[in-house]
């Protein structure tokens, strides 16, 4: 049963654009970056929406890491490929922009990539697949991060999260999503369990003695100073296929900073060598497949709305109410969430408040007595 107080969708959209907005952040792509947020709260994936608002892009901006005004050079392009340097603007607004390209390459030739470097934090990657399907095609995408994950047999943190995402049509209400990190868990899920009071689940993270913690502060205390580290996803060692997390974790490494020739792993974590903060420079890349070009998209909806409901429809464990299929959850978290608004703790609700007063926005939110 959710306590949170909400805010309505259209407040909590106008209010972070005109909060990017003082933040030098132009207009339309405020626009862009409020609307990818609000997708990961609309989803019910709340690692990735308001919880990171502030902290992760408004305090970026302001310590020099993450520029407003977003400048997009296109250093090539083939009639169904692009490179993009974002020039450490915007990672969302680079990423609109490649996605609008690729689309329009893909209902022409069939197929189209991109790959965008010097980036920064591009939201949820479900957001760029989304946009693919939202066109009656094939969406993939996925981006490097900061080093926050050991791989196997390993407790230095050496990769990011690394999400690997495809969205595919298909001829239900919602499309198959499948939108995750290749680590057992993501660093904003640990902040979300940090600013709600909640330890990490044991299994998840690993210290430079190789042993699990579950103390969120202090894990994302250590992860800082590089003396923690996520593991991928299978957990620790071969037994339960920590292999198989770590050669995704290691595939999303390689396609998002050697298809640009960008920087990656250790050159991604915000510091030079002397230990001052710098740019990330992330990479990311794009996939769009066009149904059309093969048997079509009627045909490819139909089956994969069959094999998604085939999957639902097959025994269950015993106890277990459903099986879902990816993208499912989310679905229902839009339609629960849809009329109400965002829900919101009182972390974020200090946040927003601190942000109207030092604008004086003229805002009065619902959880304010």
């Amino acid at each position: 049963m959710e306590t949170r107080p909400y805010i309505p969708w259209k407040m909590v959209n106008d209010f972070m654009i005109d909060v990017f907005e003082k933040y030098g952040v132009p207009r339309k792509d405020a626009e862009i970056c409020a609307d990818v947020l609000l997708e990961s709260d609309r989803r019910g994936i709340e690692s990735h929406g308001c919880n990171r608002f502030k902290p992760i892009y408004l305090d970026r901006i302001k310590n020099g890491t993450l520029l407003p005004v977003t400048k997009i050079d296109i250093v090539k392009e083939t009639p169904t490929t692009v490179v993009m340097d974002a020039n450490n603007g915007m990672g969302m607004v680079a990423s609109y922009r490649m996605m609008e390209m690729l689309i329009e390459k893909a209902k022409k030739y069939g197929m189209a990539g991109g790959t965008i470097f010097n980036s920064t934090h591009y939201g949820i990657a479900g957001y760029w697949t989304t946009m693919a399907e939202k066109a009656g095609m094939i969406g993939i995408s996925g981006t490097n991060a900061r080093p926050s994950v050991a791989p196997t047999w390993g407790v230095e943190p050496m990769m990011g999260t690394n999400p690997l995402t495809f969205t595919m049509p298909t001829d239900e209400d919602f499309p198959f999503n499948f939108d995750c990190a290749t680590s057992t868990i993501q660093n904003g899920k640990i902040e979300f369990y940090e600013r709600s009071g909640k330890p990490t689940p044991a299994g998840l993270v690993t210290n430079r003695q190789g042993e699990t913690m579950t103390d969120s502060g202090k894990i994302l205390k250590d992860m800082r100073a590089g003396q923690a580290a996520l593991l991928p996803l299978g957990g620790l060692g071969e037994a339960t296929g920590g292999y198989k997390g770590y050669g995704f974790t290691t595939v999303v490494e390689i396609l998002s900073a050697a298809l640009a020739g960008g920087p990656y792993m250790k050159d991604l974590n915000g510091k030079d060598k002397d230990g001052n903060t710098q740019m990330y420079r992330l990479g990311h890349f794009f996939f769009v497949i066009n149904p059309e070009f093969f048997m079509g998209l009627d045909t490819f909806k139909k089956t994969a709305g069959g094999i998604c409901r085939d999957l639902r429809a097959s025994e269950k464990a015993p106890g277990a109410e459903r099986i879902y299929t990816a993208g499912e959850k989310e679905h229902l978290a839009w339609l629960d969430r849809k009329d109400k608004g965002v829900p919101v703790g009182e972390a974020i609700q200090k946040e927003f408040i601190a942000l109207r007063d030092e604008f004086k926005l003229p805002y009065k939110f619902p959880f304010e007595k």
